[in-house]
């Protein structure tokens, strides 16, 4: 069957103006990306203990230079707002917070928890 019809066939980010719950949805998936990948980097960190002094050592260096810190920062916040956000959807699959005010407060508390918990993490360790 042709489609005669210019319209799209399903709503996309050219139709819709950014929400912030579509913004946290894109992000929350993004994240979960993220944290795959930066896996990975943790299994070559744990990889390079068994290879031993000299494999960690080089490990080490990668993973603690400026430029590993950075990644290793930014894995660690796509962490806690992955755990936030899924605590929050959480909740929306036992029923709460489905009202429009609640799920834009949700949405505040799981960016502002993500940076908190990030910042607290970074300045223990």
């Amino acid at each position: 069957m042709k489609h005669t019809s210019n319209r799209p066939l399903s709503p996309h980010l050219q139709v819709y103006k950014p929400q912030i719950t579509s913004v946290l949805s894109i992000l929350h998936r993004i994240t979960g990306v993220a944290l795959a990948v930066g896996t990975l980097l943790v299994a070559y960190w744990l990889a390079a203990i068994a290879g031993g002094v000299e494999t960690f050592a080089a490990a080490n260096a990668i993973l603690g230079s400026f430029l590993g810190k950075v990644v290793l920062f930014f894995w660690s916040w796509a962490l806690f707002y992955h755990l936030a956000n899924g605590v929050r959807h959480l909740l929306w699959d036992v029923g709460y917070g489905f009202d429009l005010p609640t799920v834009y407060l949700g949405g505040k508390i799981t960016v502002g928890a993500s940076f908190a918990l990030t910042i607290l993490l970074w300045l223990i360790a």
